[in-house]
């Protein structure tokens, strides 16, 4: 049986999506087993060059099909189903390399939202392709939700991320103030076209925003 991810490390997301339709829950789950799945690669303890490895040889595999991996199939599922781009896959692959170097350096605001993006938007991103929202306004929204939770993350993390050669944002109190503001002005965004996502899974996007 298929690890349900959801509900070990996005507590918060897991309890929202009990107010999803059961169906969109479990394709949900599947897309969030799949993302962290390629995050795992990166946060691994392995070596280095061990993981640039298992994520060249997961990201071979997912392009050629391989189905004998339950989360490449489900995966793919949800690309046919919901008209997912692999573009979107691509970018999200993009940013969890940016973790695979000996030390990262994050030097600017724009690189910073570029690899939010790349790790969290991307995703928010294909959840509202689950969830059917159509127009280009109501996509941006869970885009920018992403990009604010990262940003939170990463402000939380900081000393964390230290530990592991990791600096997306300096290490001192104004810095985090700055970059709690900058998730704050990308919460508020995402709550623009809340009227566009289907009423049905609508208040499940507004806990996980809250």
């Amino acid at each position: 049986m298929s690890q349900n991810y959801l509900s070990i490390y996005a507590k918060s997301f897991n309890w929202a999506g009990l107010f999803l339709p059961k169906s969109k829950y479990n394709d949900c789950s599947t897309l969030y087993d799949f993302c962290r799945t390629v995050d795992n690669i990166a946060d691994d303890e392995k070596n280095l060059d061990i993981k640039k490895k298992n994520l060249k040889e997961f990201k071979k595999r997912f392009y050629e099909k391989d189905f004998s991996l339950i989360k490449i199939r489900n995966m793919w599922r949800l690309i046919d189903e919901f008209s997912i781009s692999t573009k979107i896959i691509d970018d999200l692959f993009d940013g969890v390399e940016t973790d695979l170097e000996e030390k990262v350096l994050v030097s600017n605001e724009k690189d910073l939202l570029i690899y939010s993006y790349r790790v969290a938007g991307t995703v928010g991103l294909m959840m509202a392709k689950i969830l059917k929202v159509k127009s280009d306004l109501a996509l941006a929204s869970p885009i920018y939700l992403g990009i604010a939770m990262q940003l939170t993350n990463i402000a939380r993390d900081v000393i964390e991320d230290e530990g592991r050669n990791r600096k997306y944002i300096e290490n001192n109190f104004n810095k985090i103030k700055e970059t709690l503001k900058l998730a704050d002005t990308f919460y508020n965004s995402s709550f623009r076209s809340i009227g566009e996502i289907p009423i049905s899974c609508r208040f499940a996007i507004l806990v996980a925003r809250r």
